[in-house]
């Protein structure tokens, strides 16, 4: 790949600044592609700073259309956008934000067998649904296809996000966190959610996204970092990997340690 232009140089220069990124890491971004499940509160941010970070390939995956109740928390769409695809509406929203940046829209219910083959194509993988059965089937995709899982949820006035890298043995996975069958959805029809607070979230899953991209700081492997918006308050859990989980466990081929729990 030819070296970044004068335009990508003026673009991404504040970027490029930091010594942790640079030229080289800047490139490495242009080369990389990202998956965001969920165009929503936390997949709007996610995907917008993604975007105008330089990440080459982004692909959006989505089945809903926009609605006006949406338009309080996912800013990547407009008035305009009501009754659009939400891929469709990010699509365009992400090429007037960054037109390099090659976006794939796929305007249908992840499932499975839809998500293996989508997170074997990619560096790394955002979670910004917004149920347990697409959650769970993205993290066993991801654990299949060694990729990194960068999950957030955001309800009322409270966020969470973590990251799960099945390339790291010890690395829990998020069937660790939320064993299938104990937990319920909860979605912000019924609780309400303050509209910043995906913002928060999802920007903080851009940078651990791109984090993990570059390779460089300290992810959110094996810790839950909680916000309370209401105390202002954040909180770290530590994550263990647990040895009975039927996707990262001993039964599934997976490592784990004797402090495991």
């Amino acid at each position: 790949m030819p070296g970044l232009d004068d335009n990508q140089l003026l673009r991404y220069s504040r970027q490029i600044l930091l010594p942790q990124i640079g030229v080289e890491g800047q490139e490495k971004l242009l080369r990389s592609t990202a998956l965001i499940v969920g165009v929503g509160g936390l997949g709007s941010p996610a995907s917008m700073y993604l975007a105008a970070s330089g990440v080459g390939r982004l692909i959006l995956a989505d089945d809903d259309v926009v609605d006006l109740s949406n338009l309080q928390r996912q800013i990547v769409h407009a008035s305009g956008a009501v009754g659009e695809a939400k891929t469709d509406s990010a699509t365009a929203r992400l090429a007037a934000l960054n037109p390099e940046v090659a976006v794939t829209a796929i305007s249908e219910r992840m499932n499975a067998e839809t998500l293996r083959p989508l997170a074997a194509r990619c560096d790394v993988v955002l979670d910004c649904s917004d149920n347990f059965e697409t959650r769970y089937a993205l993290n066993r995709a991801c654990r299949e296809a060694r990729v990194p899982l960068v999950s957030g949820a955001a309800i009322r006035m409270e966020g969470q996000i973590s990251v799960f890298a099945p390339s790291q043995p010890q690395s829990p996975c998020y069937q660790c966190l939320y064993p299938e069958g104990a937990a319920q959805d909860e979605g912000c029809v019924t609780t309400g959610i303050l509209s910043p607070l995906t913002g928060v979230i999802g920007s903080l899953q851009a940078i651990e996204a791109v984090k993990l991209l570059l390779g460089i700081g300290s992810a959110l492997i094996g810790r839950l970092l909680l916000f309370d918006a209401m105390k202002m308050q954040w909180r770290e859990v530590a994550l263990r990997k647990n040895p009975q989980c039927p996707v990262c466990g001993q039964a599934a081929g997976g490592l784990s340690d004797d402090t495991s729990s």
